[in-house]
């Protein structure tokens, strides 16, 4: 982790805009706030990859969020579309225009969290194989630096999840997307978050994937992870449902768009979560200075017992 932070800081030193690989199912969370403290002035590209696996009406509302920034360019992506991945060098143009010719190229870092596309768009940026790509998180080990065209450059970077989430919220929705290792938390655990969410906001999705009756927004998520796995075979000897099996029919089927688009969060989510961490992390502080100043007569009241005994 430290290895990472300090080879983006030297790289950061070196580029004129980041190009920063979200997960358009969720455009905050996939976020790293230390690449964003790092970059500084530095403008960002936005690619908000995965685009067809996105509720657009929740997208747009991510694009208008964002509008009005000028370090700050976003733009609904997928690495598969060769008409987006054409319009990168037009983007970066846009953000840095006094750069990209061959004397001064535009000089561009590719980041992101793990299992965004980074790889995938580096590949289809040059047209040839030149990461590694694949499902699981952090396959990309190392620091590149590749020629997209004479006034383009781009370096990228490991990629990195920042070493404390804050937000409880947001690593479930990571681990839900599959953007950490399903090792990292419960599988079970993982899959009944999904499911709460999809309960609340696509419902009819949901219902309709799995042909399920009488089920409402107020259903327990557990009991219905349970009839999905009963649907789709997910049973042990005797006929007793799985219930590590239905999460994973169940995630495999979020994560590849079987249910279909979504996004997990909005900027007023977001607004409202951010605000739930600030004031706990304000009680925990309260709370420590408060047991700080609680020791301090007991520490004082053992100083003069000490004195005394020794006189």
């Amino acid at each position: 982790m430290n290895k990472a932070r300090r080879e983006i800081e030297e790289v950061m030193t070196q580029v004129d805009i980041v190009i920063e690989v979200l997960d358009a199912r969720i455009p905050d969370s996939s976020q790293n706030p230390m690449l964003t403290t790092l970059r500084g002035d530095v403008p960002v590209l936005r690619l908000l990859n995965k685009k067809d696996l996105a509720d657009k009406s929740r997208l747009d509302l991510w694009l208008e969020h964002w509008r009005g920034n000028e370090r700050v360019l976003a733009h609904p992506f997928s690495t598969v579309d060769k008409t987006d991945v054409a319009k990168i060098s037009q983007w970066v143009s846009q953000m840095v225009p006094h750069r990209g010719t061959a004397e001064k190229p535009i000089r561009a870092m590719i980041a992101g969290i793990p299992n965004v596309g980074k790889s995938s768009l580096m590949n289809a940026l040059l047209g040839r194989r030149v990461a590694k790509v694949g499902d699981e998180p952090a396959v990309t080990k190392s620091q590149q630096k590749l020629k997209v065209t004479n006034g383009f450059q781009i370096l990228d970077t490991p990629g990195i999840l920042w070493p404390k989430i804050e937000n409880p919220d947001a690593s479930y929705r990571l681990a839900v997307t599959g953007a950490v290792r399903d090792t990292a938390i419960d599988y079970e655990d993982v899959a009944l978050v999904g499911l709460k969410f999809f309960l609340s906001d696509y419902l009819e999705a949901l219902t309709t994937r799995y042909k399920l009756k009488d089920i409402t927004a107020d259903s327990e998520p557990y009991d219905v992870l349970k009839i999905i796995g009963s649907k789709r075979g997910a049973l042990r000897s005797g006929g007793k449902v799985d219930m590590h099996k239905s999460a994973e029919v169940f995630l495999n089927d979020v994560r590849t768009g079987a249910i279909g688009p979504y996004i997990m969060e909005t900027p007023a989510m977001i607004a409202y979560e951010e605000q739930l961490v600030e004031e706990a992390k304000a009680a925990k502080e309260a709370k420590r200075l408060a047991k700080i100043a609680a020791a301090v007569p007991q520490r004082q009241q053992a100083s003069n017992r000490q004195y005394a005994d020794k006189q």
